[in-house]
């Protein structure tokens, strides 16, 4: 669920603007989840963009607060969301911890990194959601440490029904600055795309799983 339709609009037309959507149909881009599909979206690229990456986390700030209620701790999964994380832990002055994919192999063999204490509630940051499994991930370690995931902020969620499925059955409250369907009625809006493209899009988001096979 987004936040609200004119943040997502604007921040669909910033990702935008700096390229971090990336179409490519002839050679499509494989996903971790294994999946073919003919966009990308690198939302990590918003943070070469001072003032990009600022109105994320300005964003993300006012709308954790209003959504949730301020947390104890924010945490951003790893890799992604780790500098989109520590701005919005800065700019509300509260303690920071990441997540890894896994445990570390060796040290304190952590997945959760930083100070986090049972009981604390937790406000989770991702950059990304596509099919929500690393970002499901992430919650779990959180809660395994006996945290309170209060919810999640993302940048950008593809909003498919997979996805939506695992967070509903996580009892997890999932809140997005943007979603597909901005971007794309941004895309034309502006032009970024062709009708060719759109085409493929079309065709790629009714069914993502199959696609490119």
């Amino acid at each position: 669920m987004i936040f609200n339709n004119n943040t997502a609009q604007q921040t669909a037309e910033l990702l935008l603007q700096i390229n971090a959507i990336k179409l490519n149909s002839k050679n499509p881009f494989t996903w971790a989840s294994g999946w073919k599909s003919p966009i990308y979206c690198d939302n990590r690229i918003t943070l070469s963009f001072p003032a990009v990456r600022n109105y994320i986390r300005d964003e993300f700030v006012k709308q954790i607060e209003d959504k949730f209620g301020r947390p104890d701790v924010i945490a951003g999964v790893a890799t992604g969301a780790i500098g989109i994380g520590i701005l919005v832990a800065e700019a509300m002055g509260l303690p920071f911890v990441y997540v890894r994919p896994e445990a570390k192999k060796h040290g304190r063999q952590n997945q959760v990194e930083g100070f986090l204490q049972k009981g604390q509630t937790v406000i989770v940051v991702e950059d990304l959601i596509s099919t929500g499994g690393s970002s499901l991930m992430a919650v779990e370690a959180l809660r395994n440490e006996g945290a309170n995931v209060k919810g999640m902020a993302a940048i950008f969620t593809y909003g498919f029904p997979i996805s939506e499925e695992k967070i509903s059955e996580a009892k997890l409250e999932v809140y997005t600055l943007s979603n597909y369907k901005n971007l794309i009625e941004k895309a034309v809006e502006k032009q970024y795309v062709s009708e060719e493209e759109l085409e493929t899009l079309q065709s790629w988001n009714s069914n993502p799983s199959e696609w490119g096979k």
